[in-house]
């Protein structure tokens, strides 16, 4: 199946980085029609996201949980059995190949083809650095290439890596992912903590389907102008 987006605003993730659901439901609101997927993390997630999340795809909103899940394979196969059931449209599972076939197997267990599983590569919070750190040698653009391949064969949906290994991942995987990319920020936004960055039209030209874009939208003076403003960019780099 593809999961591969229909227009501008469906490229734009939003994530719902905020303390309460009360302010997520606002930011909701604020952004609305601008936005095609609202993105639910682990800070949401423990303060009734959960719930939130089952509401909203209820609703009918586009919602990515974005859950990261790593464990051993009977519990991810029943993790995901669960989370298949609450109308969501992506999931994250870390992209080691045991744990992506383990969750493609709860999938197809239960038949749900809408559900786009998408293994996390190398977050883009992570330099060089800190990749040696954690005990990898070579280059990181190699480990996200060697976990994309592995995420094709596993048979999931598509990937989240940085958008400076877009291009590279295109060529790999060709149209058989999609390809996520957070660690995208506008011209002169702050990077904070992301380290691997490009703008929203360089992460579309470089072969980007889902662009995660948070903190410029929801930490500005006026989110549903910051949104429109993003889209647009999306819009001419198509």
């Amino acid at each position: 199946m593809s999961y591969r987006p229909a227009n501008a605003v469906d490229r734009l993730i939003l994530p719902l980085d905020v303390p309460t659901v009360d302010e997520a439901r606002q930011l909701v609101r604020q952004t609305q029609g601008l936005v095609g997927t609202y993105k639910i993390g682990m800070q949401l997630q423990f303060a009734g996201g959960l719930q939130f999340a089952e509401e909203m795809a209820r609703e009918g909103h586009s919602i990515f949980l974005d859950v990261k899940l790593l464990d051993i394979d009977n519990t991810i196969t029943s993790a995901v059995k669960n989370l298949s059931k609450m109308g969501v449209r992506f999931i994250t599972v870390h992209a080691y190949p045991k744990n992506m076939r383990a969750a493609v197997k709860a999938l197809e267990d239960v038949g749900n083809k809408d559900l786009c599983l998408l293994g996390v590569t190398v977050l883009t919070s992570m330099d060089e650095q800190d990749v040696k750190d954690a005990g990898y040698v070579g280059p990181t653009q190699n480990l996200v290439e060697q976990r994309a391949l592995d995420a094709v064969a596993a048979g999931v949906g598509g990937i989240v890596c940085s958008p400076v290994e877009s291009a590279a991942m295109r060529i790999k995987v060709g149209d058989k992912l999609c390809i996520v990319t957070p660690g995208v920020r506008p011209e002169g936004a702050n990077a904070d903590d992301q380290r691997r960055v490009m703008t929203p039209y360089d992460a579309i030209r470089a072969g980007s389907d889902y662009l995660v874009i948070g903190r410029p939208i929801y930490r500005a003076e006026d989110p549903r102008a910051a949104a429109r403003a993003i889209v647009a960019e999306i819009e001419s780099a198509l």
